[in-house]
């Protein structure tokens, strides 16, 4: 099977429920949506294996143009929305890309490529077209990798992977359904967004309320008016929401009583006390529309708290793990008692893993195989020799430890590790989940940096405008002491500017630190 006849089947499976929930179209009206589509890149010349990008945010013509360029055999370049031109230019030159499907706003003037309105009317359907004939390993999309880590790399994933990922995803068939609304404003560009808000919906015959934009006020809107069961979204975001919602129960003076829910609430249930428990979790549930079965987190690790947080108050919270060369998802935590920090599940069908490389604390190396784990870097040997052992396994360069019920736990980047002088390795992860609770601090990053010759774990704020080096240093010295010395950040530097951020919300960490070396963060405690 590819991902048009994954399409089919589902049209077949459920015509008439909404796939495109805003728009009000249905699974059968949107397979004639594709076809149109499909006629019209047709006739702009897009043919069998071509690789066409598309470049937009979440609106209806999204999904469209992804089916219709794989109805007419083509590859998928999903690109980032936050690039410059130059960056395009480059995507393309390297990918053989010569289409690109975008809204009008990304135009501009290139001789390496053509831009198609991907907002444009289609006319109707092509009768002399049809399907073509793709092969399971075909390649469906390529995807540049976030570089949040260095250098970005092609990952070309397959029909194969896609639909795998798609399969695997019946492990959450307890909280999704035929039916469902799934809020789909994470960016269908990238993996998580495309996981969750395509092949999700497919598998299940639920429907993608997409929302191009991530502004708080329109997303509470949503939540209110069409009141999703499924709600997908990067931790930050989440953390943003609770932040919210706590303030707003303060300023009602009503937090006694929320806390008094979110530490004593199974007790209070079992005690004949329930009326107080929903006293706070209904006005909680309506904000979100009052229908949530699950909340799906997924790009970076929740802090424990605010998942605590949500599922105190009576929504289901769970934990994705994966990468762009996993299709997303290869990892899904269950809602069970919780296994802090940052778990995230075990590896789903199909797929398995191997911690290498342990230290002393049980950490290592997360390594993958499976349907879902792609088959190589486009057209780069030597990261593929690296990435790759003689046995199939990926190494996704991620520390992680696995507890007593097999629930894998993130541990951080091994990039990102920092070995100090005396050997001890230092997690920023760890961290940075430390100091972001400090009143004040909008962000942090945490790298390994020499002073005086000697290396060191170093740390970059971005705070508030009354931030003072003084109040942040009391603030970072009374931090430390929660845990063990080597790991004590003395070496830091603060501005009010954001860090740079890719489009999931992950710290560019490489580029902090090359941001410090040029000196762009002068306020500085050395």
């Amino acid at each position: 099977m590819n991902m048009y006849q994954l399409l089919e089947k589902a049209v077949a499976t459920w015509p008439d429920n909404l796939f495109l929930v805003r728009e009000e179209i249905t699974f059968s009206q949107f397979l004639n949506l594709v076809k149109r589509r499909a006629a019209s890149l047709h006739a702009a010349g897009v043919k069998r294996g071509d690789i066409v990008g598309v470049l937009s945010h979440n609106i209806p013509q999204f999904p469209v143009t992804l089916f219709a360029i794989w109805y007419l055999g083509g590859t998928v370049l999903l690109l980032d929305t936050n690039l410059t031109p130059f960056e395009y230019d480059n995507m393309t030159s390297t990918t053989d890309c010569h289409t690109i499907c975008a809204e009008k706003s990304f135009f501009y003037k290139t001789d390496k490529f053509t831009f198609f309105d991907i907002t444009s009317t289609d006319g109707d359907v092509n009768p002399e077209l049809s399907a073509a004939p793709l092969e399971t390993l075909d390649v469906a999309t390529l995807s540049f990798t976030s570089g949040s880590t260095g250098k970005p790399k092609v990952v070309p994933l397959t029909h194969f992977n896609l639909i795998e990922c798609s399969n695997s995803l019946e492990e959450m068939n307890s909280y999704i359904h035929a039916g469902d609304i799934m809020y789909g404003f994470l960016p269908m560009y990238h993996i998580f967004g495309f996981a969750v808000e395509i092949l999700a919906t497919l598998h299940f015959g639920a429907g993608m309320l997409l929302q191009p934009t991530v502004n708080p006020k329109e997303i509470m809107a949503d939540f209110v008016k069409y009141r999703p069961q499924i709600i997908p979204a990067v931790p930050r975001l989440f953390e943003v929401i609770r932040n919210r919602i706590i303030d707003q129960i303060k300023s009602q003076h009503k937090w006694w009583l929320a806390s008094l829910v979110l530490k004593y609430g199974d007790t209070l249930n079992k005690i004949g006390l329930g009326f107080l428990v929903k006293k706070v979790q209904d006005p909680v549930r309506a904000i979100f529309g009052g229908r949530v079965t699950v909340m799906i987190a997924g790009g970076a690790a929740t802090k424990p708290e605010v998942e605590t947080f949500y599922e105190r108050l009576g929504m289901r919270f769970i934990q994705g793990y994966g990468l762009t060369e996993t299709v997303g998802p290869i990892c899904i935590s269950k809602p069970v008692k919780k296994r802090f920090p940052f778990a995230f599940g075990a590896p789903t069908l199909n797929n398995e893993c191997e911690i290498r490389d342990k230290n002393e604390e049980g950490v290592g190396v997360l390594w993958l195989r499976g349907h879902q784990v792609f088959g190589g870097y486009l057209n780069n040997p030597g990261a593929n020799e690296n990435a790759f052992d003689e046995r199939g396994f990926f190494n996704t360069g991620d520390m992680v430890r696995m507890d007593k019920n097999g629930e894998l736990h993130f541990a951080g980047r091994k990039k990102q590790v920092i070995v100090l002088d005396s050997g001890k390795n230092v997690y920023p992860d760890e961290l940075e989940g430390l100091f972001i609770t400090i009143p004040g601090v909008k962000n942090v990053a945490v790298f390994e940096h020499v002073v005086k010759d000697k290396t060191v774990t170093y740390g970059v704020f971005s705070v508030d405008e009354d931030m003072t080096i003084e109040k942040l240093s009391a603030a970072v010295a009374a931090a430390n002491k929660r845990v063990a010395s080597y790991k004590w950040v003395t070496h830091f530097a603060m501005t009010t500017e954001e860090l740079p951020m890719t489009s999931t919300q992950k710290i560019k960490h490489h580029v902090v630190r090359q941001n410090l070396i040029d000196g762009k963060y002068p306020i500085r405690k050395e």
